[in-house]
C-alpha cells in the first residue's frame, strides 16, 4: 500500500513538473524558450539578406524586457517629440518591431487588394504614419500618401492591426516618441 501511494505521488510530481517545463521553439524567424506559452529568456530573431542568407536581426531578453542586440538599419530622419514640440532629427536607436522586419512582414502580408482598385487597375504605394510612444505602443494612424480605390483604407486597417510589440526609439538612454512611416504596396498580378 505504501509503495502504491509512493508511486502515485511520484507520478503526480513528475506530471506537475512536466506541465511547467520549458520548451524550445525555433522557426525561420525566431528561436527561444517558451514557458507556459510565454516567451522567456533571450530570444533571437532572424532576417534574410537579398541572397537568402539568414542573419541575426535582434536579440531580446523577454524576462528582463531588454533589447540586447539589433542589426543596424539605414540611417533615417524621424519626427521626434521633445517636450510638447515635434522636431525632425536622428535617433541613436530606431524604433524596432520586436521580431524584426521579417516578423513585421508577416502582418503586412495580410493586405487584401480591394475589388474597386482591382477593377480600376489602381496600383502603387500607400504610406501610413503612426506614433510609436516611449512604451512601444502605436497611435494616431494616418494616411500620408494614398492611391484611392479602397487601398488607403485597407493599408490603414492592416497597420492598426499590427500587434503592439514595438521597441521605442531612443536618444541617448531615453526613449522618445517618433512618427513611423510604413509603406504598403498594391501591385496587380500579371497573367
Amino acid at each position: 500500500m505504501k509503495q502504491t501511494l509512493l508511486c502515485t505521488f511520484l507520478l503526480l510530481l513528475l506530471s506537475a513538473s512536466a506541465a511547467t517545463a520549458q520548451r524550445t521553439r525555433k522557426t525561420e524567424y525566431e528561436s527561444g524558450t517558451l514557458e507556459k506559452g510565454n516567451k522567456v529568456g533571450v530570444w533571437e530573431y532572424y532576417a534574410y539578406t537579398r541572397d537568402g542568407t539568414q542573419v541575426l536581426a535582434q536579440k531580446y531578453d523577454h524576462s528582463k524586457n531588454q533589447l540586447l542586440f539589433y542589426r543596424p538599419i539605414e540611417d533615417r530622419i524621424y519626427r521626434i517629440k521633445e517636450g510638447e514640440n515635434w522636431t525632425s532629427g536622428r535617433v541613436d536607436q530606431p524604433p524596432l518591431f520586436l521580431g524584426g522586419d521579417a516578423m513585421l512582414g508577416s502582418f503586412v502580408n495580410k493586405l487584401n487588394y480591394p475589388a474597386e482598385a482591382q477593377s480600376k487597375k489602381i496600383q502603387g504605394k500607400v504610406i501610413i504614419t503612426f506614433v510609436i510612444d516611449t512604451l512601444g505602443r502605436t497611435s494616431d494612424h494616418q494616411v500620408l500618401l494614398g492611391i484611392g480605390g479602397g487601398c488607403n483604407e485597407e493599408a490603414l486597417r492592416v497597420a492598426k492591426n499590427i500587434p503592439q510589440q514595438w521597441i521605442p526609439a531612443r536618444r541617448g538612454s531615453k526613449a522618445v516618441p517618433v512618427v513611423y512611416e510604413m509603406p504598403f504596396t498594391f501591385r496587380l498580378q500579371t497573367q
